[in-house]
């Protein structure tokens, strides 16, 4: 499925009906579109599930079509409540599944026709939906756009985080060995039957409600992304949400996401990110897909304690946002002292 997460099929989606799956979410990691990088992070799974979970949960409660079934506890399929006060951190969730064609690549182009003549009334919008509530130091977006194209008055973007004064919703491909951002145009011919603007209204509740339960939980909502699948004219919250792979999340400006990792190895493995940078460039160039079959070098492992701190770093923040002891782990407060002296 992904670098982080496999699925099982239980009942196999057909072109007329959805199937049923689960998926395995795993203590892997993958920065920079690595995939599976050389460590593990413990618990880093049930953490993903259960704030996947949490946040599918809250989605529904304000009528928000999701593709969520629910967690798997002792076999069975459970609301997360229900796990969770059988002591058990689940690292499965049981979802509805539906088509996802292969993405054929010929001639330096992706052919999506050749996507949609293998599906019927449902798929996998083949889009990823990414909300922005603020645009930190190093985002792609000012590189794409200048500050008054979103309501800021200065006319270049400082060398510090800014908040937008209202959040906004860009469109990215998602099966494409790198992925590019897309004007509207473009992701309405990718979307298929289904309405960019719907996809953006669907975005924006997301973020809302987001945003809304990391504030109670003292936390900073930044920004994330959702995917979705079609079914029937209806669009329906897919993959996961809100988790810490997925949005950025602080608390007094320190990171509580992959975001820590990803800086880590920046500083730690600077030559590594460098080749993963040109790598991504040559493919441009060349019209190769597997940018890293030009990649001149491998990450390395990290070290013990900062793997430690990661895991503290999960686990601390799903206990604070879902307001449960999901883990045994330090109060956040004291991980994030650790994550400054990283």
């Amino acid at each position: 499925m992904t670098s982080v997460k496999n699925f099982r099929i239980e009942d196999e989606a057909t072109r007329a009906e959805l199937g049923r799956g689960v998926f395995e979410f795993t203590d892997d990691y993958s920065v920079f579109d690595w995939g599976k990088m050389p460590d593990q992070i413990p618990d880093k799974g049930a953490s993903l599930c259960a704030m996947g979970a949490f946040n599918f949960e809250l989605l529904e409660s304000e009528e928000i079509p999701t593709h969520y079934r629910g967690v798997v506890s002792d076999g069975d399929v459970v609301a997360l409540e229900t796990a969770l006060d059988r002591d058990d951190a689940p690292t499965e969730m049981a979802i509805d599944l539906t088509m996802v064609p292969d993405l054929p690549f010929e001639g330096g182009s992706y052919d999506y026709d050749a996507y949609y003549d293998a599906v019927d009334d449902h798929y996998l919008i083949p889009l990823e939906i990414v909300f922005r509530n603020r645009v930190p130091v190093g985002s792609s977006l000012r590189k794409r756009s200048d500050p008054t194209d979103h309501g800021l008055s200065m006319e270049e973007w400082p060398d510090e985080p800014v908040d937008l004064p209202e959040p906004i919703v860009e469109f990215s491909t998602k099966y494409e060995k790198q992925d590019r951002y897309l004007d509207r145009e473009e992701a309405a011919d990718i979307a298929g039957l289904a309405a960019v603007d719907d996809l953006e209204s669907v975005a924006q509740e997301v973020n809302r409600i987001v945003t809304e339960q990391a504030a109670d939980a003292g936390l900073d909502h930044q920004d994330g992304k959702i995917e979705c699948l079609y079914y029937e004219g209806e669009i329906r919250v897919a993959d996961v949400v809100g988790t810490f792979d997925e949005n950025r999340f602080s608390r007094e400006g320190q990171q509580i996401s992959k975001e820590v990792i990803r800086q880590y190895h920046k500083r730690t493995q600077p030559e590594w990110v460098e080749a993963v940078s040109t790598a991504k460039s040559r493919a441009d160039e060349e019209g190769v897909a597997d940018w890293k079959s030009l990649c001149e070098r491998q990450p390395e492992p990290l070290d013990d304690e900062v793997i430690q701190t990661a895991r503290d770093l999960y686990c601390a923040g799903t206990n604070e946002y879902t307001g449960r002891e999901v883990f045994d782990a330090p109060a956040l407060g004291d991980v994030l002292a650790t994550v400054r002296e990283l």
